[in-house]
């Protein structure tokens, strides 16, 4: 009887959770693949007629496909360099640093870019690296270069260095949680029978914190995917990301079961990547507890 009620009770406690997700999350998904199915007519109106027609417009035509395949490349490049950079950081203040409100301060600093809106962060990097920026400046006074450059905004480089600035937190947070939690024992073992820094580093702590790195580095390369701002602001006419392509069909092409074909695509894809990383994350735990 009490186990009968505890269970309804759970069910009626789980009940609103259910339904919001239903209603704001599958639901949109089902919308959106039985719309990218469907067609559309020379004044973008949606012509209930079920075609694959968009899906094999985005593996035949060069814009989408390539589009795709490019905004993949920089997403592992974001991932790679924000990996690169938060690395040593998280070592240093986890295994370096032993004050523990040193510690916090450290950390502290590392979320503080979260309390800033994007936009603002984004447009920072404009006047940083503008033709008549911070760093032309910089370089003008050293007299590295006689003229300012043009070509460091609106291009590639520029989103990418964007994202990394902005996507950076996301990286280090689970990084420094897995380094944390690593047993310092186990450095110093290593040390006691001999092993440097280097061993230490690349034999120890690597395969220790990989969940971590992996977790972080999932959520770089997912949320550059998804990142259609820092093209806009940054990367100028040359740079398209696969959800500029998105952002542009519902908008201006009015071409919705097209845009939502490529959105379908694009959740597909980032299923397959989280998928593939939640993989590598479950394997080297159960080496870590082992």
């Amino acid at each position: 009887m009490t186990t009968a009620y505890s269970n309804r009770a759970k069910a009626f406690l789980l009940l609103p959770m259910v339904v919001w997700l239903i209603a704001f999350l599958l639901l949109p998904y089902v919308f959106i693949f039985a719309q990218s199915l469907m067609k559309s007519d020379a004044f973008g109106n949606v012509v209930v007629e079920f075609t694959a027609e968009s899906y094999i417009k985005i593996f035949t035509s060069k814009l989408y496909y390539a589009t795709l395949l490019k905004t993949l490349m920089m997403s592992c490049l974001v991932a790679v360099s924000c990996v690169i950079i938060s690395l040593p950081l998280c070592y240093f203040i986890a295994f370096k640093v032993q004050s523990e409100s040193r510690k916090t301060m450290l950390y502290t600093l590392i979320v503080l870019p979260f309390w800033v809106s994007y936009i603002v962060r984004a447009y920072s990097w404009k006047i940083i690296l503008g033709q008549f920026g911070i760093l032309n400046g910089f370089l003008l006074t050293t007299g590295l270069i006689t003229e300012p450059l043009e070509i460091i905004l609106y291009s590639d480089f520029a989103t990418i260095i964007c994202l990394v600035y902005i996507l950076t937190p996301f990286v280090a947070i689970p990084m420094y949680t897995a380094l944390e939690q690593i047993p310092k024992s186990l450095v110093e073992a290593a040390k006691d029978l001999g092993a440097g820094s280097l061993t230490t580093f690349f034999r120890i702590i690597i395969p220790l914190g990989l969940p971590g790195i992996i977790s972080g580095a999932t959520f770089a390369l997912v949320l550059t995917m998804g990142d259609f701002l820092a093209p806009i602001l940054l990367g100028g006419p040359n740079t398209l990301f696969i959800s500029n392509i998105v952002q542009n069909l519902f908008g201006t092409s009015n071409d919705k079961p097209l845009g939502s074909a490529v959105g379908i695509v694009i959740l597909a894809l980032i299923v397959l990547v989280l998928e593939v990383s939640t993989y590598f994350e479950k394997k080297y735990s159960s080496f870590k507890s082992s």
